[in-house]
């Protein structure tokens, strides 16, 4: 039986990139779900082929003039960087054919490498999107639904299908566990890490004790969302610093976690320095820490944590399947006083806390006020995100948000 389809945020973005550029890149993590999302929009319209496929990559490698012979555009390419030699010759196709759109779409996981390759090639001729795994609003049935701060007053889209949110941060986001409820999610993540560990990190990097590689991976998560000391943590594994910033990066540029700094401006006060890292998946992130139910991660001492990377997740997806840059801060001042995100969309900051409790108070609210007093004219009306049902004005200028209407 086929799997349900779910509708993707990036949807519209994506049909209209294949429509105004000659090709478009999408890029993402492992089994987010890029193939079948072109499948689904484009396999009417485009062929299909994988480059993942021995004798594929093969045909591509040692003919890529022949196998684009082969396979003419509209065209899907999956898994590009198995075959980096075809972008020069992709390159000169799309410049006889400059005026028209949509010949090539490309998709692969690895981004540094990807990246590296299509800006060198195909700079100016191609829109590079990323597919993140699922967000709690494209489960629910409602993937065009605005930010909050984006329906100016406007009724949200109302749900068609409910998730529990602390199953959710149990289950991640990646299709797959999504299509089965009877699939091991232990027995997922561990096959997902350790494929991900002997193929995309010793591409990237010459890794050679992958046993003290996911040490580093473990003791990662269990410090995210936290000030990240690179150093310290080197240290705590018996690991040289570089060593610490090179396997950082590597979880990076495989979109595994993105590192969130913090924003500067200058109001007189000391302000911290020190970035923090957040995991792109919840459900990852619970398998590394070592949790097994929903209701131990809602009750044990990373509710906090899961609960901001949920919405750091929430915030991140949303804003990259709208086809932008996700400008993603936090501010602390060197006396303790944080606000969790800060969001800069144009020349406005939304201010966002995280909260684990389900019942918001005006107390919640008190870093967003200082904020908005240090900085008046940039801050917008900010809110504090929890996991319960309550929208409610706490203070002028901040509001209570479930993370099911974020």
């Amino acid at each position: 039986m086929a799997s349900r389809y779910i509708r993707r945020s990036i949807e519209p973005v994506l049909l209209q990139a294949v429509g105004q550029f000659p090709s478009v890149v999408l890029t993402g993590p492992r089994q987010a779900g890029k193939t079948t999302v072109l499948r689904k929009l484009l396999g009417d319209k485009f062929r299909y082929v994988s480059l993942e496929l021995p004798d594929v990559r093969a045909a591509a490698l040692t003919d890529p003039r022949g196998f684009l012979a082969a396979f003419e555009p509209p065209v899907i390419l999956d898994e590009i960087q198995h075959a980096p030699g075809l972008l020069p010759y992709i390159k000169a196709d799309i410049d006889d054919n400059r005026q028209i759109a949509g010949r090539y779409v490309l998709s692969g996981s690895q981004n540094l490498l990807l990246m590296e390759q299509v800006t060198e090639t195909l700079a100016g001729r191609t829109a590079i999107l990323r597919l993140m795994p699922l967000s709690l609003r494209e489960l629910q049935g409602t993937p065009a639904r605005p930010l909050a701060w984006e329906l100016a007053g406007e009724k949200p889209e109302t749900a068609s299908r409910h998730i529990p949110f602390w199953d959710f941060v149990l289950t991640g986001g990646y299709p797959e566990l999504w299509a089965s409820s009877k699939r091991s999610l232990d027995l997922w993540f561990g096959a997902y890490t350790q494929t991900y560990l002997e193929r995309d990190v010793r591409t990237l990097r010459q890794i050679g004790d992958l046993t003290q590689f996911q040490g580093f991976l473990r003791t990662l998560a269990a410090r995210s969302t936290g000030l990240l000391n690179l150093a310290r943590l080197a240290g705590d594994l018996g690991i040289a610093l570089n060593t610490a910033k090179a396997w950082l990066s590597v979880l990076e540029a495989t979109h595994q976690v993105v590192v969130v700094r913090p924003y500067f401006a200058n109001v007189g006060k000391r302000l911290v320095k020190t970035p923090r890292v957040f995991f792109t998946d919840t459900g990852l992130l619970c398998h590394l820490v070592g949790l097994k139910t929903a209701e131990h991660s809602a009750s044990g001492p990373m509710a906090g944590a899961l609960m901001e990377t949920a919405v750091f997740g929430e915030l991140y997806k949303a804003l990259l399947a709208g086809g932008q840059e996700p400008r993603i801060y936090f501010w602390r001042t060197s006396a303790g006083t944080e606000v969790d995100f800060v969001v800069e969309i144009g020349q406005k900051l939304i201010p966002i806390e995280v909260k684990v409790s389900a019942t918001p108070t005006p107390r919640m609210a008190r870093a967003i006020a200082g904020l908005q007093a240090d900085l008046p004219d940039k801050v917008s009306p900010g809110f504090v995100v929890h996991p319960g049902d309550t929208a409610l004005p706490l203070m002028p200028g901040v509001s209570s948000l479930p993370i099911a209407r974020l």
